[in-house]
């Protein structure tokens, strides 16, 4: 699945620049049509930018039209956020295959990256806490989180620990794609850096809940 696609290109002058512009109305208008438009929106121009207007404009439609659709910008924002979850749950699956299970985490990682510098319109929808997410977000969020602490435990990490351990290695990651839009300027490959980081925080995850077994 992508993250979104292309937005349209002007058909005739002041097409997609606003309503006051006359437009010509897209017969058999989909809803995957205006989720990759929205998507399309959120990550080329930024996740404040998606609005009805918005996506209506770039359709060559009015407003109204996407009512019969959605029931407004919350539930269009909403379809975006398991559209993020489900795509990110994909390129982790992807990942996994051939990863051996000790280097699982560094694949995931890389996915997380990914997905975060190609789509971040919808990146930044999969943030919030599924807790007040739909029963399916819950659901993708979960699985997720499920992913990485099975990799955790591989390394020998269990119970809260591992739970301590994916908040932490959550945290790093979205510090990481914080810093890959820009954010270092020193001349050393940022993907390296990031490794580094993560397998420093790895090992030293395994060398303390091997101290911890010890003095048990």
């Amino acid at each position: 699945m992508r993250c979104s696609r292309q937005l349209p290109m002007p058909s005739k002058p002041g097409y997609g620049r606003g309503r006051e512009h006359n437009m010509t109305p897209r017969k058999g208008l989909q809803l995957e049509t205006i989720l990759n438009t929205a998507a399309a929106i959120a990550d080329t121009k930024g996740l404040e930018q998606v609005t009805l207007a918005s996506v209506a404009a770039e359709l060559g439609v009015r407003s109204p039209s996407l009512y019969n659709h959605v029931n407004g910008l919350p539930e269009l924002k909403e379809l975006l956020a398991t559209r993020g979850l489900k795509l990110l749950n994909d390129r982790f699956a992807a990942a996994e295959k051939g990863a051996p299970k000790g280097e699982r985490l560094l694949a995931y990682a890389d996915a997380y990256l990914a997905f975060a510098e190609e789509c971040p319109g919808l990146y930044e929808l999969t943030l919030k806490s599924p807790a007040g997410g739909t029963d399916l977000q819950q659901e993708l969020a979960s699985s997720l989180v499920a992913k990485m602490i099975e990799a955790m435990q591989t390394l020998g990490i269990r119970g809260e620990e591992a739970i301590h351990a994916v908040r932490g290695f959550r945290s790093l990651l979205h510090g990481a794609s914080i810093g890959q839009k820009g954010g270092f300027g020193m001349p050393v490959d940022v993907k390296a850096s990031i490794h580094f980081v993560l397998n420093s925080y790895i090992r030293g995850l395994v060398v303390a809940v091997d101290e911890s077994s010890r003095t048990d």
